[in-house]
């Protein structure tokens, strides 16, 4: 089985939870890779920089639809956290240090929708 094929299997298998896991991972790697990129550099940080805050957003807009079935303290929490995000990243932007509250964040996260038995050492 092609590589390839294997995705395609496993995003049609794969849970809501399964996948804002995945997703998160492939974000915060990203993250950690512009953290370390030079000043030469700047677009690949500012793209993963874009590609974090677009997540959260998408997070928060989804959150904020009345057919979203998390809790409403919960729902409230990730757009809270949502806003914090993108104030974080236009801080990003100017300070690569900020980068490491974002990886936090997101990695804290990873943590909660980590399957069953999947420690936090696997989270990014």
């Amino acid at each position: 089985m092609s590589y390839q094929a294997y995705q395609t299997t496993a995003a049609r298998t794969e849970d809501p939870r399964s996948a804002e896991y995945r997703l998160f991972g492939q974000v915060t790697r990203a993250l950690m890779v512009a953290r370390e990129c030079g000043p030469s550099e700047l677009s690949k940080r500012a793209d993963a920089l874009d590609w974090n805050r677009r997540m959260w957003t998408a997070f928060a807009a989804d959150c904020s639809s009345e057919d979203n079935k998390l809790p409403e303290s919960l729902r409230a929490a990730i757009i809270s956290l949502s806003i914090f995000v993108s104030r974080q990243t236009s801080e990003a932007i100017r300070d690569n240090d900020a980068v490491d509250t974002l990886v936090e964040i997101n990695r804290t996260i990873m943590q909660g929708l980590a399957p069953q038995g999947q420690g936090a050492a696997s989270a990014a």
